[in-house]
């Protein structure tokens, strides 16, 4: 069963991140024509990232609802209903009318669907690490176990990345903007009924299943978390600033850059960040599985002071003018991220209790979607706008990782903290079947 949780939660992660990632890409690329097409390219791109940026700021109230109900009725079945809306959210996206059909609308319905996609990814980040990290009976290889679900990030990258690429490469240009577009949105349908049936052969983490019998689950997990635990909430939500905005600098404002900005191709952009997502399925396992030796929290502090020095030498590398260079730049990007993420979601988790991990983990990683993830691609693209430099926007990520290393000095060590139900700090009403 433990094998089947860490591939449910592995899978199921990486289908839900192609849903995210997939709106990400088509966001930067294209949406600025589709539904803003008389605005600027600087406009219509800030405009289409603006909708992008709708899917983060639902993300914490994703965390809050479901993980209230991911500490009070399991893991499992919250993991369920987050597919779900996740999945369906992507595919009417596909679904929705552009400008020419539709007006504002169409940007209107996008904001709509964005906000269900960022609700059901905000409820299932949380599900998915404690069923890896729950499951895993190996104490000493939780960072390893916890990188799983991470891994399931670049893996969704890839994918949507390779089907986006691959819709453009089969169709003219013509083609793609009027329907071609929609294809990736649509096969989410067929990924969302493949992690459906991996969710449901799944049976229940012990963790949860003993925090029931023994009576400490809470009638109100995420009342009782922002009352006793509401430090490590927001020490957690800082903790990821560094590693949130760079990867949505990495990932997504680095295609809107690399085209309107430098002169390059989609296909090339997309390449790049492709081949850097490829790379990631490795480097977020080794960091993940570093962290088992080293500790998280230290391993933690050298990905933050790397990602610091990194900053400045990655723009050069993307205006170097040599497109070996950029790709070079773009793949050591993911490499340099994933020293934080790799090891991040088991030391999030080891951070709180049993009876609230779920709401806990969940409500600190994704309020840093409306503090960091989210901005970062518009707070870049506007620093583009008014300075015509990427310098500003190197010293925006510096800046990041300080609060994000002055963050963790105040979190403690945790390594190998257990996945087994921590003892009320105060009395818990018994929740029945």
């Amino acid at each position: 069963m433990a094998r089947r949780g860490l591939l449910a939660s592995t899978a199921g992660s990486a289908i839900e991140w192609y849903d995210f990632y997939v709106y990400g890409l088509s966001a930067a690329l294209i949406f600025n024509q589709l539904f803003f097409p008389n605005s600027s390219p600087y406009s219509g791109t800030l405009l289409a990232l603006s909708t992008f940026f709708a899917g983060f700021v639902a993300r914490p109230l994703g965390a809050m609802v479901f993980g209230h109900f991911g500490d009070r009725i399991g893991r499992r079945r919250v993991l369920i209903m987050t597919t779900l809306l996740m999945g369906f959210g992507t595919v009417f996206v596909g679904l929705a009318p552009t400008y020419d059909t539709a007006g504002m609308w169409g940007a209107g319905a996008l904001v709509v669907l964005r906000v269900l996609q960022g609700i059901g990814v905000g409820g299932d980040w949380g599900g998915s690490v404690l069923m890896a990290t729950e499951w895993s009976s190996a104490k000493g290889r939780r960072g390893f176990m916890g990188s799983l679900p991470q891994f399931g990030s670049p893996l969704g990258l890839i994918t949507a990345t390779a089907v986006t690429e691959g819709a453009s490469r089969l169709m003219s240009p013509a083609a793609y903007e009027s329907f071609g577009w929609r294809i990736p949105f649509l096969f989410s349908l067929v990924l969302t009924g493949l992690a459906l049936y991996l969710r449901l052969r799944v049976a229940e983490t012990s963790s949860f299943v003993e925090a029931k019998q023994a009576g400490t689950v809470r009638q109100a997990p995420v009342a009782y978390l922002l009352r006793h635990h509401w430090r490590m909430v927001l020490k957690t939500t800082l903790m990821r600033a560094g590693q949130h905005a760079s990867f949505y600098l990495f990932t997504t404002f680095v295609l809107s850059y690399g085209v309107t900005s430098l002169g390059h191709e989609r296909s090339t952009m997309l390449l790049a960040v492709m081949l850097a997502a490829a790379v990631s399925l490795a480097s977020t396992l080794f960091w993940g599985a570093l962290s088992d030796r080293i500790g998280r929290k230290r391993m933690l502090q050298i990905g933050i002071v790397v990602m610091f020095v990194f900053a400045l030498p990655y723009f050069g590398l993307l205006n170097s003018g040599v497109t070996a260079l950029m790709v070079v730049g773009i793949v050591l990007s993911l490499v340099v991220h994933d020293m934080q993420y790799g090891p991040q979601s088991s030391f999030i988790a080891e951070s709180f209790p049993a009876e609230v991990r779920y709401s806990g983990a969940s409500l600190g990683y994704q309020l840093s979607s409306i503090t960091s993830g989210g901005p970062a691609a518009l707070i870049a693209t506007a620093l583009m706008a008014h300075y015509n430099s990427t310098v500003p926007i190197a010293l925006y990520l510096m800046g990041m990782c300080a609060i994000a290393f002055v963050s963790l000095l105040f979190m403690p060590t945790v390594d190998g903290r257990d996945a087994e139900p921590a003892q009320a700090e105060t009395p818990a009403r018994h929740v029945p079947s």
